[in-house]
């Protein structure tokens, strides 16, 4: 590496990475990121895993938190070839009936499909949905509020509040008489990767479902990398300088900055900068804890996966799990360490509305399954079973696969430790302390020493919050 002096560096070139960047280079400083793989974006990338020319999403697929995000949203990414494919349907989820229940755009829409439930389901999601933008805000804003929040934002958080602390299986419980909407709420809740008796999984059910009524599931036409590389398009316009393939293994191989930002979870940091770091804080580092893994397959097919229930077909993601109960089941046999013979499966086919993602008349399917954090159990046929349940004949059109254990994923982005995909646990404990337990969780011990990966507020996904807010704290200290 060049040993220029820059105000700036980051390691770690995912979502929160060059969102860090970003903001420091919109504010005028010099930016260099730098990047362990051959290309930028993280877990936001997409290849041929199978065979030539199908192309798959190798870490996240399905973006409602991207398109909504606070600062993505904001940014001219259509400029660098950015392109959303909205699918009809935002998302299915099918049942045993031969019937799936169908999160469409419209919240009336959505109820009239929930019988006993519809009118309960307006009521929960129409206020949510209206003031959309405001929620996000306070969500996906920092944990300790700046002293100006507009009032709308502590009114925002005073009305969604109380409902996202809930247990999911008690919200769903209480506020659901049916099978169909409590079918519903579990798909959206399973996101959480906890189990449904923890307090707060019901704000992931809430928040998704929002999202896919307020701004639709929406996914990078040509793969997620096209969002990456139009975020590294945009940071290279502003002056940042971007270097791949490089590995940092300690503080000291940087060049000489003001600032150094770290794209990484607790375990990484520990790594490369521990030595440098109070006993105390790499203590409280150490005690960070590691959500459940994923076990993600990827097909090349034939042809279309025969859905028998009307209206999956219309859907990028599927949510495969049966009803509430199952879900429920499932979800916490994952938290006892056990691996469900029927696992909750998270299901995308973005082939079916983007033809750039397979040969023609061909298609690809993504689809993953929550296991113990770091499992080598196989769960290729048991998530196979789970979308043949919905679609018989789905076997007789696989032409390839591409099978990814938690050690797989891990091993090829380190930040996704023992296949956890959203940068540590989500649980409430670990909302407040994310991290660790400080007011300023971004900011570490050693001065100019920043971190800003999915392990810090608000946590995973693809929205670039978690750099922004990084980088907004040490703009905040003058830097």
């Amino acid at each position: 590496m060049m040993p220029k002096h820059y105000d700036a560096v980051i390691v770690g070139a995912g979502p929160n990475g060059i969102a860090a960047a970003i903001t420091l280079a919109q504010a005028g400083r010099k930016i260099l990121l730098v990047e362990a793989r051959d290309t930028i974006g993280g877990a936001l990338a997409s290849g041929e895993q199978t065979l030539s020319g199908f192309i798959h999403d190798l870490g996240s697929a399905i973006h409602p938190l991207g398109v909504g995000s606070p600062f993505l949203r904001k940014l001219p990414l259509e400029r660098y070839g950015l392109r959303w494919v909205y699918s009809p349907i935002p998302l299915a989820h099918p049942l045993d009936d031969g019937t799936a229940v169908l999160l469409q755009r419209s919240v009336a829409a959505t109820a009239a499909g929930l019988g006993q439930d519809a009118t309960r389901y307006q009521r929960l999601m129409s206020p949510m949905t209206r003031h959309w933008e405001t929620l996000i805000e306070v969500l996906l804003g920092p944990l300790i509020p700046p002293p100006l929040w507009p009032p709308q934002h502590a009114l925002g958080l005073a009305a969604f509040g109380p409902l996202a602390l809930l247990p999911a299986r008690w919200l769903a419980n209480t506020m659901f008489r049916g099978i169909r909407a409590k079918a519903l709420f579990a798909g959206l809740a399973g996101h959480s990767v906890l189990p449904f008796n923890s307090p707060a999984s019901a704000s992931f059910g809430l928040v998704l479902g929002m999202l896919g009524h307020a701004v639709g599931w929406p996914f990078p036409q040509g793969g997620a990398q096209s969002l990456a590389n139009a975020l590294a398009g945009y940071l290279r316009d502003l002056g940042g300088e971007v270097v791949t393939g490089q590995m940092v293994h300690s503080l000291a191989e940087l060049p000489p900055a003001r600032a150094t930002f770290l794209d990484l979870t607790p375990r990484q940091v520990l790594k490369i900068a521990g030595d440098q770091l109070p006993a105390s804080y790499q203590h409280a580092l150490g005690r960070f804890r590691y959500g459940a893994g994923a076990f993600k397959v990827d097909w090349a097919l034939s042809g279309p996966i025969p859905w028998q229930a009307p209206g999956c077909e219309q859907a990028a993601t599927l949510h495969l799990g049966g009803t509430f109960a199952e879900i429920d089941q499932t979800e916490a046999a994952v938290m006892r360490g056990e691996h469900p013979q029927r696992p909750y499966v998270l299901l995308a086919q973005h082939s079916r509305f983007d033809q750039t993602r397979a040969p023609l008349g061909m298609h690809t399917v993504w689809a993953y399954c929550h296991t113990p954090n770091g499992s080598n159990v196989d769960m290729t046929t048991r998530i196979e079973d789970q979308i043949e349940r919905f679609a018989p004949g789905f076997r007789k059109l696989i032409i390839a696969r591409c099978v990814s254990r938690p050690s797989d994923l891990e091993a090829w982005n380190a930040n996704l430790v023992g296949g956890d995909v959203g940068g540590g646990a989500l649980d409430l404990a670990q909302v407040i302390a994310r991290p660790t337990l400080s007011l300023r969780p971004y900011r570490t011990p050693l001065p100019g020493l920043y971190l800003c990966s999915a392990s810090t507020p608000p946590g995973g996904g693809v929205h670039g919050m978690c750099g922004y807010h990084a980088a907004r704290a040490a703009l905040q200290d003058g830097f």
